[in-house]
């Protein structure tokens, strides 16, 4: 390093020392204006510490910029000066990869993926979920509709590693990460579900690792974390029937928690323990509808008499899971007759009297619902040695349990926020947070504040403690479903039609 490039005062302590200090002061701002991929340094949610955030922000107070962009629910991925999201061009049908100035807003470029058609998604999901990831050379893109992409930061296509658009009715939700000169994708849908390795520089495919089909065909959406300890470094996947750690070096599975969930949140690492929700439908007690008794729905609904109920004569309108504060996301009220098939186990197209007591007892005493802590160690199945506690309330099913000050905290739909002790488990508070609807972004924090994101685009921030204390409510007025970026003191919030700077 030429020493006149320095800072007088870099310079003045002598050449060794200064380009040292120099080089430690870059490290450290490179640090601060980076979020390298979903939920940040790695998938933490959590800022570097020094920073100073915006408590109130919105439209009218502490907006630094505002840009509009099509829709997508891809979080903002920060490296320097850039700011990479993806976007759905609705009447064109086009995938963008689009790059902005992270000071200003401005976009510097955008790139059309080469993809010929478009994957089914859910209602409230779009093409352009998956958020990019970055190694600081490269920025990597993953659409269901096409596979993965590699862009240089000036916009030039790298590569390109064209994959199975997913066989899912809900579209692809997975983002992927970087790790030891491999990029890293959750491929768990059928018919061959996998975990995916591919080479940062080429593209090409350094290995595939088999996963186990998945609970009734429900893919996984979680990304994969990295999980560093005792000097090795594992790739951490949690899908509808496993929560398991993979070798870098070729995939294998090392360690798994068996598991039964129809929500796959991304899991946490933090104080030295792994923390995943294994939501499931039902899993909250409150969310159960009692169900009558056997004789009173034939002497109802039985027309021909037989002592058992057809599809048919089934009632459509009897709930069996009903979220009555959830009431703008999928599942808020089941109906039982979409399960019918699977409670007619002799599938004579008939539910008699044996059947029906299998439902009342219930099928949520087999699931696996809850936030879970798992110890690090162990080797195959450390379910039963590794687990070191589990709150069974709560519960979040799309966002991710966030880490902060040896505390955990997690949010479920209707704006219920938890804060528990991440050594013991023990629940510090519980409290709501004022913010109704649905939760799909997942919480952040820094400078001693927590941000909880609803997906009718209210960010309560709440101070981080052993007690509950909501310090702001601040309404951005569109729909919000994609986790917040934090840099250099500023937060990055991508709304339905915009992605927006707020700083002091």
């Amino acid at each position: 390093m030429n020493p006149s490039l320095l800072p007088p005062a870099c310079r003045a302590l002598g050449p060794g020392i200064a380009c040292l200090l120099w080089l430690a002061t870059v490290a450290c701002a490179r640090e601060r204006a980076s979020w390298p991929q979903l939920r940040g340094p790695g998938g933490s949610g959590v800022a570097p510490e020094g920073m100073k955030l915006p408590l109130h922000f919105g439209p009218d107070r502490n907006l630094l910029w505002r840009t509009p962009l099509p829709p997508g629910h891809s979080s903002p991925c920060i490296w320097g000066e850039g700011v990479f999201l993806t976007g759905f061009a609705q009447p064109e049908k086009r995938l963008e990869t689009i790059c902005l100035d992270r000071h200003d807003g401005r976009i510097l470029w955008r790139r059309t993926a080469p993809a010929t058609a478009i994957e089914r998604c859910h209602a409230i999901s779009t093409p352009a979920n998956p958020t990019p990831a970055t190694d600081g050379e490269r920025v990597y893109v993953y659409f269901g509709s096409f596979g993965l992409l590699c862009y240089d930061f000036t916009g030039n296509e790298r590569w390109r590693l064209p994959l199975p658009v997913p066989k899912t009715a809900d579209g692809s939700g997975t983002s992927p990460v970087v790790a030891g000169g491999l990029v890293l994708l959750n491929c768990a849908y059928p018919p061959k579900p996998c975990l995916l390795a591919a080479e940062c520089r080429t593209g090409r495919v350094a290995w595939r690792a088999e996963l186990a089909p998945t609970w009734i065909g429900l893919p996984g959406h979680a990304t994969p974390v990295l999980w560093s300890r005792d000097g090795t470094e594992e790739a951490i996947l949690h899908t509808p029937l496993r929560l398991a750690g993979h070798s870098l070096k070729d995939g294998a599975e090392r360690w798994w928690v068996d598991v039964a969930t129809t929500g796959c949140s991304t899991p946490a690492v933090g104080e030295g323990r792994l923390f995943v929700a294994t939501w499931f439908h039902g899993g909250e007690p409150q969310d159960r509808v009692r169900m009558p008794p056997f004789d009173a729905l034939l002497k109802q609904h039985d027309r021909d008499g037989d002592g058992a109920l057809t599809k048919r004569e089934f009632p459509p309108d009897l709930s069996f899971i009903r979220r009555p504060e959830a009431d703008d996301v999928y599942g808020r009220d089941l109906k039982l007759i979409e399960f019918f098939d699977a409670f007619d186990t002799d599938k004579d197209g008939r539910l008699d009297a044996n059947e029906w007591e299998r439902v009342t007892a219930g099928p949520f005493n087999r699931i696996e619902h809850g936030l879970m802590a798992v110890n690090p160690g162990g080797s195959g199945d450390v379910g039963k040695t590794h687990v070191a506690w589990k709150e069974t309330r709560g519960v979040a099913e799309v966002p991710s349990p966030l880490v902060y000050q040896r505390r955990i905290y997690m949010v479920r739909d209707g704006g219920t926020a938890s804060c528990l002790d991440a050594e013991t488990g023990r629940l510090l508070w519980r409290e709501r947070l004022g913010a109704v609807g649905g939760y799909y972004a997942s919480p952040v924090a820094g400078d001693g504040k927590v941000y909880f994101a609803s997906a009718r685009g209210v960010v309560t921030v709440v101070a981080a403690g052993d007690s509950f204390q909501r310090l702001a409510a601040n309404d951005l007025r569109e729909p919000l479903y994609a986790t917040p970026a934090i840099a250099e003191g500023r937060l990055y919030i991508r709304t339905a039609r915009h992605l927006h700077a707020f700083g002091e």
